[in-house]
């Protein structure tokens, strides 16, 4: 059944909601950033208020450095009840499951030199003594020549890895779920890439997250239709608690509580 999964987006040590594709590399390009909202509230006001109704599957993406103390926090909100991901690599993965992550999320360390590596995979899950069920692999992605490329460094480098049936089926063995933000779209409140929400219904066979666009309760809905109940919906800019205007939180709740009475009656 389609969820709606929330997420912590933190940016220099503050929840934030970026528009995706502002994010760089350089250190000094604070200028190009397009910041659609900074919270007064701290990450663990927003997991506090996740585990109150029971949102699992919960993100907390660091983007970029000085964001440990802020992730930290906010798992100490939900101890086991979140997933953490951001700069998560071999040396490291153990250690935030140690400090309270339900999971933890991998993406650009599994693609250096813009190529997948396997090798960097398996210590992965060698970290969390293969235990794969800890583990989230992050296939962020932007549109080229009408496919989808596994989008790296702050969604800025587009690496070789294309999204289709044979790379997913690749990953699927090693991991207990994706999360995929269209990067292109993100941050937007454009609406929902509805042909990638479709493909990853289609390919994949494991739990999936897809971010990027949502702007309305509907497109809940909208998700739920286009890929048959397998695909999950995270929005963020668009939710009130994130100063949006498009989505209530609690509607958002409620679709969840209604989702699963309806998946009980079925």
């Amino acid at each position: 059944m389609t969820r709606f999964r929330p997420c912590i987006d933190l940016h220099a040590g503050s929840v934030k909601q970026i528009v995706g594709g502002t994010l760089t590399t350089t250190p000094d390009s604070s200028s190009l950033l397009q910041t659609n909202f900074t919270s007064d509230h701290p990450s663990s006001f927003y997991a506090s208020l996740y585990k109150e109704h029971n949102l699992t599957g919960a993100h907390v993406i660091m983007l970029g450095p000085g964001n440990d103390s802020a992730a930290q926090a906010a798992l100490e909100a939900w101890d086991g009840g979140m997933q953490v991901g951001g700069g998560i690599t071999e040396q490291n993965a153990r250690e935030w499951i140690e400090r309270g992550a339900e999971k933890v999320i991998i993406t650009s360390y599994l693609f250096p030199s813009s190529t997948f590596s396997l090798a960097r995979l398996q210590a992965i899950l060698h970290a969390l003594d293969n235990d794969k069920h800890k583990l989230v692999i992050d296939l962020s992605c932007r549109r080229k020549d009408q496919k989808w490329f596994v989008a790296t460094n702050k969604w800025q480098t587009v690496t070789d890895f294309e999204l289709h049936q044979d790379s997913i089926s690749l990953l699927e063995p090693h991991c207990s779920e994706f999360l995929i933000h269209a990067a292109d779209v993100e941050g937007l409140q454009r609406g929902i890439d509805h042909e990638l929400v479709s493909k990853l219904a289609e390919w994949c066979s494991i739990p999936v997250t897809y971010a990027g666009g949502g702007r309305s309760i509907e497109d809940l809905e909208l998700v739920k239709q286009l890929s048959n109940g397998k695909v999950d919906l995270t929005i963020g800019s668009a939710l009130d608690i994130f100063g949006g205007s498009g989505v209530k939180f609690e509607d958002c709740v409620r679709w969840n509580e209604e989702q699963v009475k309806e998946e009980a009656n079925s």
